[in-house]
Parts: structure tokens; sequence; C-alpha cells
């Protein structure tokens, strides 16, 4: 039985098929071909088992199930499937990892619901800004006199 998202799906990149550019698209796209460059969207993009993609994504989901490589920015969520390889950073305020799948890179939890996006940009540019040392500690008391 076809699940949802598949029975929804607007555009098919099959596999033997490489594209190198940037993707802006609504409704539901599936890559099961070589893909290359940025790939925008409010709704969902699925990467297939046979996809090998190595891009930017921002759309509202991400389901992966084939191989991908760089940065995903997922409003809504993320799902990496058994059988997939994930290497990069991904942004979302929600995220699934079935077991078999390999992840390896960072994850940003945004789960403040201002959608993924803006809280990726944030995360970058107040990445290395450390607290202060004991900044809303109170004062450690001080050395009695003998």
């Amino acid at each position: 039985m076809a699940k949802n998202y598949e029975k929804s799906i607007r555009a098919f990149l099959g596999e033997g098929t490489e594209f190198k550019g940037v993707i802006t698209f609504e409704g539901t796209v599936r890559v099961d071909g070589i893909l290359e460059g940025e790939v925008i969207t409010d709704d969902t993009f699925i990467i297939g088992t046979a996809a090998k993609v190595k891009a930017e994504v921002k759309a509202g989901v991400v389901i992966v199930m084939g191989r991908m490589e760089g940065k995903i920015e997922a409003k809504e969520k993320c799902e990496v499937r058994v059988g997939s390889h994930v290497s990069g950073e991904i942004y979302t305020p929600s995220i699934y990892i079935e077991e078999g799948a390999v992840f390896e890179g960072t994850c940003h939890m945004t789960g403040d619901g201002r959608g993924s996006i803006s809280s990726a940009e944030e995360a970058e540019e107040n990445s290395g800004v450390e607290e202060a040392p004991g900044e809303g500690e109170p004062p450690a008391p001080a050395p009695e006199a003998d």
C-alpha cells in the first residue's frame, strides 16, 4: 500500500538522471537520481533509495532513504530511514532516525515553532558566542580571615 506522500508526488527525478542547479517547487518531489545544488520548497522533498544528493535543502518535510551530503533545513520534520546515509548538518524541530540508518554530522533541534530556516541562521550567527564565566551565578563567598 502506498504511503500518503507517495500518492501526492508531483515530480520525479528517476534513476540514471543527473541534475545540477537549483530546484524550487510546490508539492511533493522525489529524487532517485543524482542531484547537486540547492532545493527550496515549503513542501515535501523525498530522497529515494537510489538517490545521491549533494545539496543544501530547505523544505517543509525532508525524507531521506538514499545518500545525502550537505545541509538540511526542515521547517516541520526530517526523517532518516533505514538504509540511508546522511552526512552534514540538520536543522529541524523534529527528527526521526530509524535503526539501520547512518547519520554523520550535527543536528540542531530548533523546537521553538518558529521554523528551522530562521533558527539555522540564528545558530550560525551565534556560534562561538559563549556566556561569560559565572554569569547568572551568585557571587562566591569571601574567604574568612584568621
